[in-house]
């Protein structure tokens, strides 16, 4: 999310800070600041890993790039713009570029909201059938939620007949071998 303040000017960190995502699980942060450094001063970088689970301690496959901005003392508008096309540059030439045979996605971290909500808001769209007008239509989420525990259910319902069958199977064995 992007801020702006009463004047109309964007919040600079927000547009010179970057999503990295796809990261394959062999780049490290090291690497991630070496891809990126020849698109402008990098402040900081959020590398983010498992904290719990089964896969505490490995990377998540995602990172936060802030690039720096050259601040003056006013916060003038030619100084943002610097930022945020460092910033542009690097999501220019590194969105889909290949890195351990994995596509990058990079993104304006404020521009990651708006087109995901853009793309929910299509796909919607896209598969909604027509409507009758005044009716409201099924959130996304619920259509994911349903869709998640008819895919569970299916797949108790294939353990418990894989059980079945084998206990069935140890029972002819047995009475077989008692002969």
């Amino acid at each position: 999310m992007w801020l702006q303040d009463p004047n109309g000017f964007s919040d600079e960190k927000a547009e010179s800070r970057l999503y990295v995502g796809n990261l394959d699980l062999r780049i490290t942060e090291a690497t991630l600041i070496k891809m990126f450094s020849p698109y402008g001063k990098i402040i900081s970088e959020d590398f983010l890993w498992h904290t719990r689970g089964p896969r505490r301690g490995e990377p998540r496959g995602f990172a936060f790039i802030q690039f720096s901005s050259k601040e003056t003392q006013n916060f003038l508008i030619p100084t943002v713009k610097v930022s945020m096309q460092e910033a542009k540059l690097a999501k220019e030439k590194m969105h889909g570029r290949l890195a351990c045979g994995r596509p990058l996605v990079v993104r304006i971290s404020s521009d990651r909201s708006l087109e995901e909500a853009a793309a929910q808001s299509s796909s919607r769209t896209a598969a909604s059938a027509p409507r009758k007008p005044g009716l409201p239509s099924q959130p996304t989420g619920q259509t994911n939620k349903s869709a998640k525990i008819a895919a569970i259910k299916n797949k108790l319902r294939a353990l418990e007949e894989e059980t079945t069958s084998v206990k069935k199977q140890k029972l002819a064995i047995d009475s077989i071998t008692s002969k």
